[in-house]
């Protein structure tokens, strides 16, 4: 491992378990799971973004594919600003019947007067979110190796994690007690799923299809948060939110199509010309390369139609 490595790693550490995940739930705290989880489905807008200026994705102004890409970036950011601002009159659903008493009416309250500032966390968090996820492919090209990748990420998430909650919890040891409740489940919960498995699997996904087509999947967290919390706290669904997690798929998966696209041009691409490359020897001693060029013509139904051979030498 040589030190560029090393220090590329170490930023991937600072970037996801210690900026993202503590900016998520601190403004999870002043939201809620279902507003959080819905804001940061404009990751994919983002990550699209930096791994076009990173060169990391294709990016053709008269490509079909393309333009779906950039649409749906521009769908997705607007379905999480409508679910920002737009609320709307209350969806009443048969579990959440008389949970919006004083209790509930104050907690709405408040999330209204915190809104900007956990907005503006989780904004945050989901930029750092995509740096990693385009830190993390570029680091694969020269660090192909997905498992010891997400050790060294969480070793050094952790110690720097722990260097960050000594500086901001100092003088107050309550706060590393640990107890068998929901926070020490919640915190290994998200150790081992959304830390170790999550970043070897984005790894191992990564490899073949880049960090915009990981990312495109996010909304399916969206659906899922906002049944559960439904279900087990009861929160009361908006027509505004609704409005806008519709618009956020239906661009997240404009996304996927046109990236499922480029993904199949490229395959092409690489099925037409493929190229071998040998060396040969005279009788002088003397090494030559030849590169053996086979051209292969497909038709629409993928049959090849022939298998002509040409050899060059240099």
């Amino acid at each position: 491992m040589t030190f560029s490595i090393f220090g590329k790693i170490m930023l991937l550490g600072l970037l996801e378990p210690v900026v993202d995940q503590n900016l998520y739930f601190l403004g999870m705290k002043y939201t809620t799971a279902t507003f959080a989880a819905a804001m940061c489905n404009v990751l994919p807008a983002i990550t699209l973004v930096m791994a076009c200026f990173f060169r990391l994705e294709k990016f053709k102004v008269k490509s079909i594919h393309s333009q779906a890409k950039l649409a749906g970036t521009v769908a997705t950011v607007a379905g999480a600003m409508l679910m920002t601002l737009l609320k709307g009159p209350i969806i009443e659903l048969p579990w959440t019947k008389g949970s919006s008493g004083s209790h509930e009416q104050r907690r709405v309250e408040i999330n209204l007067h915190r809104s900007i500032k956990g907005s503006l966390m989780i904004t945050v968090g989901c930029f750092s979110w995509a740096c990693f996820m385009n830190l993390q492919a570029i680091t694969l090209r020269t660090y192909p190796a997905e498992l010891s990748l997400t050790a060294w990420i969480c070793l050094l998430g952790t110690a720097q994690g722990g260097i960050v909650a000594l500086v901001m919890e100092r003088g107050k040891a309550a706060v590393w007690s640990i107890n068998w409740d929901s926070k020490f489940l919640a915190a290994v919960y998200s150790g081992i799923f959304c830390s170790g498995i999550a970043y070897y699997i984005q790894g191992v996904v990564m490899k073949e299809r880049g960090p915009v087509f990981v990312t495109a999947f996010s909304p399916l967290s969206m659906i899922i948060v906002a049944v559960l919390s439904s279900f087990i706290l009861a929160e009361q669904m908006f027509l505004g939110r609704v409005v806008g997690a519709i618009v956020i798929v239906m661009g997240l998966y404009l996304v996927i199509w046109g990236k499922k696209k480029d993904y199949k041009s490229q395959r092409i691409e690489e099925e037409a010309i493929p190229v071998k490359q040998m060396t040969e020897i005279d009788n002088n001693g003397n090494e030559h390369s030849i590169h053996e060029v086979v051209n292969i013509n497909l038709s629409k139904e993928g049959a090849v139609d022939g298998d002509e051979q040409l050899a060059t030498r240099c």
